[in-house]
């Protein structure tokens, strides 16, 4: 055993294949000491690797409920921290590349959303009148604000459920950090569009009238997902032009008007269940990030469905690309050398009050 972590530097310049082995060779020597998390967005480089697959959720809960001391997250920085807030005290969960972080997370920081409710306070009592929820592509210390103000989290997939669960409490509901996302599900759930107002961080009182303030259900953060930001309407439309019969399915962090104009809206894991289970020699436009939607092509292209990529600009999630062979080889080695590298600790105060949030969801679900 070395005395030191095996620096990264000795594992930068190793080609894919040399990873792939020693990815291997130190899996089979960690045995059931080490689960790898493979979220949906990941490299292939990576993804076959993981032994569970799926999105932040999902993976963070079958983490918690494994044996596993050493939880392996090859995703971004908030999924490894949900992670860590979920699993036993003895478990420790590791994120391969620590500048693996989310643009949609980020535009949502602690010091605006307090900054935010002290000014919504001035037009209304937050306490009594709003909850906060955040999407769960968030700090963990905003999930904890929301824990401290009797708030909650949402995924993708529950986000309807959620809110039904926030409005039975309260009258409004504070949503962050992604627009889109609490847009396209409170309007699904009846609420209409003058109803949801746009809260600019970066202006007083969010750019909005007291009068807008007190008319909405939900006030949306102005935040949205850089990969899911480019589909536009205008894509299905010409796509739709070769190919009327096209089938479109869009994740609900794409924009109002891509939602819109598609058959099917829904999570990562739902976009994979509607293709799978559709009707074979269909096509399929996905608005979603490019990694699934290549996956999903090539494991449903033998029963004749064609999955096309919804944009014409090729673009992935340049955070979660950061994961990389590499990064997960000097990982995987340094814990059969003893060493934890790349840590996820999660303050025991701020786990502490994020887990009410996230307790929250997961007795409404």
């Amino acid at each position: 055993m070395s005395a030191n972590p095996l620096p990264f530097e000795q594992f930068a310049l190793l080609d894919d294949a040399e990873c792939d082995a020693r990815i291997g060779a130190a899996k089979e020597k960690l045995g059931g000491r080490c689960v790898v998390l493979g979220h949906h967005y990941q490299r292939d480089e990576v993804f076959r690797h993981a032994d569970f697959t799926g999105d932040s959720l999902k993976l963070s809960r079958l983490a918690a409920q494994s044996q596993a001391e050493y939880i392996v997250f090859c995703g971004v920085h908030f999924m490894a921290e949900v992670a860590d807030i979920l699993s036993r005290p003895n478990q420790i969960a590791i994120l391969p590349d620590l500048a693996a972080g989310c643009s949609m997370a980020d535009m949502a920081n602690l010091i605006n959303v307090e900054r935010c409710w002290k000014e919504l306070a001035q037009i209304l009592d937050p306490e009594t009148t709003i909850t906060p929820l955040t999407y769960i592509n968030s700090a963990a210390d905003l999930k904890a604000f929301c824990g401290r103000h009797e708030g909650i989290v949402c995924t993708s997939s529950n986000a309807g459920k959620i809110l039904e669960w926030s409005f039975a409490r309260k009258e409004k509901v504070l949503f962050f950090p992604d627009q889109h996302l609490g847009r396209n599900t409170g309007y699904r759930m009846g609420i209409p569009l003058e109803e949801m107002v746009l809260w600019d961080f970066t202006q007083p009182l969010g750019g909005l009238t007291p009068q807008q303030i007190e008319r909405a259900k939900i006030i949306l953060w102005k935040g949205f997902c850089s990969v899911h930001q480019m589909f536009q309407p205008e894509h299905i439309d010409r796509f739709k032009e070769q190919y009327p019969e096209t089938l479109v399915v869009s994740h609900p962090e794409a924009c109002f008007e891509v939602c819109e104009k598609s058959d099917y809206i829904g999570s990562t894991e739902s976009i994979l269940k509607i293709v799978r289970e559709g009707a074979p020699n269909t096509r399929w436009l996905v608005a979603t990030e490019l990694n699934l939607v290549n996956r999903l092509h090539e494991e449903v292209k033998h029963q004749g469905k064609n999955v096309h990529f919804m944009s014409p600009t090729l673009c992935m999630c340049s955070t979660m690309f950061r994961t990389d062979p590499q990064h997960l080889a000097w990982v995987l080695e340094n814990l059969t050398a003893g060493h934890v590298v790349n840590r996820i600790k999660v303050p025991e105060e701020v786990a502490r009050e994020a887990k009410l949030a996230l307790d929250n969801m997961l007795i409404v679900v």
